[in-house]
């Protein structure tokens, strides 16, 4: 059942990435040394700097070159951003009340290592420094604008939080359409994914056809994400997953696995990477690392 995984190597520029975006994560905190209250800036660090493959700024990043931008600097304010937001999120998710997870990238998850309260209060914290690093942004007005309004729209109740509580509703009333779970999933995880790389191309001043190749990228290489989540949920161990394996089944939990099985899910992750692969079309050779990226993922869950 315990299968090798990751035997595909993870693409470089993805690795060239994440070290990049961890040291802008930690410039951050660093400027923050002498307005936050120690305990909890030391909180959000240990939540941000956990490791983790830093996917969604990496699709910015990807995103933001293979639509022309040339300033990483400039873009890199924005990963950082992305990654605040979605580390909130697992801040929560985590927490006794939703999930109920002690170990989050192997190591202890944030109400463990400090407690519940200061859980809470460091994903609050690390939500509202994604929007004020967006409102600082060297980029136009009205390009801020539609970056914090598609955040929103990314993070809240129409997007990530509305599906944490469809994927919640889903625990209690038992969901048996793989519809119903991919519509949670379109919320919960690829509502984020999908803003990643759109505010990528927005930031290179991308083309009406770019953005849309992003977009639809995102939404297909969320789902392909959240079915690979879901097969490693079921065949990996703890330790390779560097969480909680077995999560899913335990907390029974209506997963693309449980409702279809393990080689239908397969196959379902196959097709949405045909899809990401086809919505790299428009962008040449300038999509290649997105192209390796979607190879990866799909990798992850074989």
């Amino acid at each position: 059942m315990n299968q090798k995984h990751n035997s595909m190597p993870m693409p470089q520029f993805l690795a060239g990435y994440a070290k990049s975006v961890e040291q802008s994560i930690q410039e951050h905190i660093d400027a923050r040394l002498h307005t936050v209250p120690e305990h909890l800036l030391h909180a959000m660090s240990y939540a941000l700097l956990a490791g983790g493959k830093r996917i969604r700024p990496a699709l910015l990043l990807a995103c933001f070159k293979a639509c022309g931008g040339s300033s990483e600097a400039q873009a890199m304010q924005a990963a950082v951003s992305i990654e605040c937001m979605h580390t909130y999120s697992l801040i929560h998710d985590d927490l006794p009340c939703m999930d109920d997870d002690d170990l989050r990238r192997g190591q202890a998850t944030c109400h463990k290592q400090f407690d519940e309260a200061t859980a809470v209060l460091a994903g609050d914290a690390l939500q509202c420094l994604a929007f004020e690093l967006l409102t600082t942004l060297d980029v136009p007005s009205d390009m801020r604008v539609d970056l914090l309004h598609r955040l929103t729209l990314a993070a809240g109740a129409q997007g990530m939080v509305g599906g944490q509580t469809m994927d919640m509703q889903a625990e209690v009333e038992q969901v048996h359409s793989v519809l119903e779970v991919e519509r949670i999933h379109i919320h919960k995880t690829g509502a984020l994914i999908r803003y990643s790389c759109e505010a990528g191309a927005i930031l290179a001043g991308a083309s009406e056809q770019q953005l849309a190749a992003c977009s639809r990228y995102g939404e297909a290489v969320g789902l392909l994400f959240q079915i690979a989540d879901d097969i490693l949920d079921a065949t990996a161990t703890s330790e390779a997953l560097g969480k909680s394996a077995g999560k899913d089944e335990a907390q029974h939990k209506a997963t693309y696995v449980s409702l279809e099985g393990l080689q239908r899910a397969r196959e379902l992750a196959q097709n949405m990477q045909a899809i990401a692969l086809e919505s790299c079309e428009p962008l040449a050779e300038s999509g290649q690392p997105l192209i390796a990226l979607a190879h990866y993922i799909l990798e992850r869950g074989q």
